[in-house]
């Protein structure tokens, strides 16, 4: 059974916690208040949607690759590195990337693929690897690669450019 100097205490110290989340609720509207009052001081002008992509001008892939930097797709495989080797023959997590650019899909020796990249057919041309980096899961469903891609053309072309250097 409760006594009651117990209740008395249980009760105190609801009304105090109660009181403190008050108080603090009080602070947080005072420090954080975004009512705004007038005009605001400073406006960010922004452009249409829809006027911005009718001036961004087209450029072509094989633009792009006559245009890659090697030295900037050597710093771009840095995120591959961790899975993907440059020695041939050197598989890793993932397969050597030694003469991946115009070598058949899924043809690193000694390296189980996955079954949705072993049954693609076709070459790893500059386009090929371009789509496939941009996004490889959308490239090969069910593949077991789990990297999330590089969204940016210029880092998947620098990269490219520099993947195609490295072999003879």
């Amino acid at each position: 059974m409760f006594d009651t100097m117990t209740l008395t205490k249980a009760t105190a110290g609801f009304c105090g916690a109660f009181l403190v989340f008050l108080l603090g609720k009080w602070a947080a509207e005072e420090l954080y208040h975004v009512e705004s009052h007038g005009q605001a001081s400073y406006v960010i002008e922004v452009e249409e949607a829809g006027g911005a992509a009718e001036e961004m001008e087209e450029v072509s892939f094989d633009e792009l690759m006559a245009s890659a930097d090697v030295g900037k797709g050597a710093r771009v495989y840095k995120k591959c590195a961790a899975c993907h080797k440059l020695e041939a023959g050197e598989n890793a997590t993932g397969p050597y990337l030694y003469g991946v650019v115009g070598r058949p899909k899924a043809a690193a020796d000694g390296f189980g693929y996955s079954g949705a990249l072993a049954a693609m057919s076709g070459d790893w041309t500059p386009e090929n690897l371009d789509a496939f980096l941009e996004r490889p899961s959308a490239y090969v469903p069910g593949t077991t690669m789990s990297f999330s891609g590089l969204r940016k053309i210029e880092d998947r072309v620098n990269l490219i450019a520099y993947l195609d250097s490295l072999d003879d």
